[in-house]
């Protein structure tokens, strides 16, 4: 499902050159739950950008469902996150002047159709936000934007989910909801990789990666 093979990211500042990920390699199959840790600049929100096709590497391939993503034109690889790829960030990345329907319905494109935006209403109801679909996301609370994030994320029914401290910002009963509906979309087959500080979430991985200055230093398996 995910391949990287001696994966190098350099990160260039003026003359200085900063080694953000290190011949990293990873395989991660259909259907895994996996959860990235390690300390800050450690490389891993680095290391999903470049798995879900937004940052170029340096060195190393990256193939997802056995696409070489960066042998795509821009064009393509934007074509390619979309069909495959749903991604959940700290910060949401909502769209302020869009309604959270509309923002869920933003990976379908233009013209969403009745049967689109019945499939948006479902997918809100799931998550308790129905009542909140014609509200902007200045009216939301954070409790309420991550789930709509997390809508947005799962309305393709992507193969794989990003996940970068999607609880980050949330009170502990919150970010237990937002892993749970991680893990029932996991539990439907899909791909989870979630960057995290937090060890709640471990329960649910199949195996936990451990990132030390840009390189994989342990993967653990779950028992």
């Amino acid at each position: 499902m995910v391949s990287l093979n001696r994966v190098g990211k350099v990160y260039r500042r003026g003359t200085s050159e900063v080694p953000a990920l290190i011949e990293v390699d990873l395989q991660v199959e259909q259907g895994e739950f996996v959860v990235v840790r390690g300390p800050s600049g450690s490389g891993k929100t680095t290391l999903l950008l470049t798995i879900g096709g937004m940052l170029h590497v340096s060195s190393g391939t990256v193939s997802v469902n056995g696409e070489d993503i960066y042998r795509l034109r821009e064009w393509q690889r934007a074509r390619f996150r979309a069909d495959n790829i749903g991604f959940v960030f700290q910060l949401f990345h909502l769209v302020p002047y869009l309604t959270v329907m509309e923002n869920v319905l933003l990976p379908a494109g233009v013209g969403t159709g009745r049967g689109s935006r019945d499939a948006a209403r479902q997918l809100l109801e799931r998550l308790r936000l129905l009542q909140r679909a014609d509200h902007k996301p200045a009216e939301l609370s954070t409790g309420e934007s991550q789930p709509t994030a997390i809508a947005r994320a799962l309305f393709n029914k992507p193969r794989i989910v990003l996940a970068d401290e999607p609880t980050g910002n949330l009170d502990p009963g919150n970010a237990a909801e937002v892993i749970e509906y991680l893990a029932e979309y996991h539990r439907g087959g899909g791909t989870v990789i979630v960057v995290t500080h937090g060890t709640f979430v471990d329960r649910y991985a199949d195996c936990i990666i451990h990132l030390h200055e840009g390189r994989i230093v342990n993967i653990e398996k779950a028992q």
